[in-house]
């Protein structure tokens, strides 16, 4: 994988980077924000690791950027903050997975190879299709009635997980589970939040909601 590093504390950017290329992986780094941010934007990176605290500009900040910019590129942020609060605002800044330092090194690989199977599924169908919804997995694009809606990374997960399950009612923590991979329920409303935004880009220009509210149970993809 061609992983890049943003991490401006050097014993830790040294150690995992040399980890890395130890097991196979190509790895470039950058010590602070800014320079990491252009290092994404410019480069064709299979993963990302990133410092939630970085001189320049912070982690959260080049996450937001990267995704506002359209770059899907999957984020594992480190960060020295434990608390779930915090944990649940790097998700919600794009960030696909979180892990707090001190860490180790094989946790670090399992999850960005978690992250790397995510992105390139081999077995599953390619294109999904309920209704005028069409998404193609790989490419990880999405129309509706043949019009492109651009969606954040997470507000794809969501859609879909969604449409995987077009048969049953998704509840709100099966939702959590497998989009946020949360094993609790957070004291936010995270869901309803990327739902809400999810809704608004799909159905922009359509009188029908593409997303069915179960009341009291969950949520469904419409399939007429």
């Amino acid at each position: 994988m061609r992983i890049l590093i943003i991490e401006d504390d050097s014993e830790t950017r040294d150690f995992v980077e040399r980890g890395l290329r130890e097991i196979g992986h190509a790895v470039t780094v950058a010590a602070e924000g800014r320079d990491g941010l252009f290092q994404a934007a410019d480069g064709d990176f299979d993963a990302i690791i990133v410092d939630r605290m970085l001189p320049g500009l912070d982690g959260l900040s080049l996450v937001k950027m990267l995704r506002a910019a359209g770059n899907n590129m999957p984020v594992l942020m480190l960060t020295a903050i434990g608390r779930i609060a915090d944990r649940v605002e790097g998700l919600e800044a794009g960030a696909d997975d979180y892990l707090v330092k001190p860490f180790a090194f094989s946790e670090l690989v399992a999850r960005i190879n978690a992250l790397g199977r995510r992105q390139s599924p081999q077995i599953e169908t390619a294109k999904l299709t309920i209704g005028d919804i069409e998404i193609d997995l790989h490419r990880r694009t999405v129309h509706r009635a043949g019009r492109k809606v651009a969606l954040q990374p997470r507000e794809f997960l969501l859609l879909a997980e969604l449409m995987r399950n077009s048969h049953r009612v998704m509840t709100r923590t099966m939702l959590l589970e497998r989009v946020w991979d949360f094993d609790f329920e957070p004291k936010t409303n995270i869901v309803e939040t990327h739902l809400s935004r999810l809704r608004a880009k799909l159905n922009a220009g359509f009188a029908v909601d593409a997303i069915e509210t179960v009341r009291g149970a969950g949520y469904m993809i419409r399939s007429d």
